[in-house]
């Protein structure tokens, strides 16, 4: 197994857990040297902050407990794929790396509405210093998640309908 698959499957595993406490299913792991610095799911829903994605309360709580120099040239592994906030806030952050597993086709199929229909690649894109974008990688394990979410707020759903 690689590093990057570690890491990877360490930002899946806090998906899967944000998920399971009902916030949206993403998660983020922070590494900067071999080192796991931070992982973090999303918090959106428990915490009423339409701004908690996981990417964006890794680097908030990273900063916090490490300062800004420990995110100076990082890598972010991200269940999803980064939207344009949490790519703009990756890179105003200093990550220099971002590896992402699902794919944002891969978040709208399975989750429907509401999309921002635009990669992190491209919001990246000639930005300086330059942020290098890899992935998917476990790309089948982190949509597992997705379509996990999505059939448990189906069920949800139609029990709230039937008498």
């Amino acid at each position: 197994m690689t590093d990057d698959t570690l890491y990877m499957r360490q930002a899946i595993a806090a998906s899967r857990e944000a998920m399971l406490r009902g916030d949206m299913p993403f998660g983020a792991t922070l590494v900067k040297d071999g080192q796991v610095l931070q992982v973090s799911g999303n918090t959106q829903r428990s915490t009423g902050d339409c701004m908690a994605h996981a990417e964006v309360e890794l680097i908030r709580v990273a900063r916090r407990k490490l300062g800004a120099s420990a995110l100076q040239g990082a890598t972010v592994y991200a269940s999803g794929e980064p939207c344009a906030m949490c790519s703009g806030t990756m890179f105003w952050a200093g990550i220099t790396r971002v590896v992402l597993g699902a794919t944002t086709a891969d978040i709208a199929q399975a989750l429907g509405d509401p999309t921002l229909p635009i990669t992190c690649s491209e919001v990246l894109a000639g930005c300086q210093p330059a942020v290098q974008v890899d992935g998917p990688l476990l790309r089948d394990e982190a949509v597992a998640v997705l379509r996990d979410f999505a059939q448990h707020a189906a069920q949800h759903a139609a029990q709230k309908q039937s008498p």
